[in-house]
């Protein structure tokens, strides 16, 4: 359990880390949310529990795709606000073009896969 929690929070952190830094260094910021921790975590975390490297390496490859779409969401949001949309409907709609990006990739990657 207290594995569990450690991991919890040490993954906690690191979004407590960049909002708060944000506030005052958005560029700072921007380089700690640009860096792939979620990902390295992942990976510290899945080896710690499985001791698989051949699990780790597929997770990195599937991340590797998924990053494309990912991108969608850093396009549309700032050019939604520049226009002046609401925060909440410019999230919203970035949030789903996103998903909808998402969903292309994995449809390709399915029939790329077969």
């Amino acid at each position: 359990m207290g594995y569990l929690i450690l991991k919890f929070f040490t993954s906690a952190a690191v979004i407590v880390a960049v909002s708060e830094i944000a506030k005052r260094y958005s560029f700072a910021a921007a380089v700690l949310a640009s860096l792939p921790l979620t990902s390295i975590l992942a990976f510290i975390w899945l080896y710690v529990d499985t001791k698989d490297t051949a699990k780790v390496a597929a997770l990195s490859h599937d991340i590797v795709w998924l990053v494309l779409p990912s991108m969608v969401l850093f396009i549309v949001l700032p050019i939604a606000l520049k226009q002046g949309i609401n925060f909440w409907l410019a999230l919203a709609v970035s949030a789903l073009a996103t998903a909808g990006a998402y969903g292309i990739v994995t449809v390709l990657l399915r029939f790329m896969r077969s």
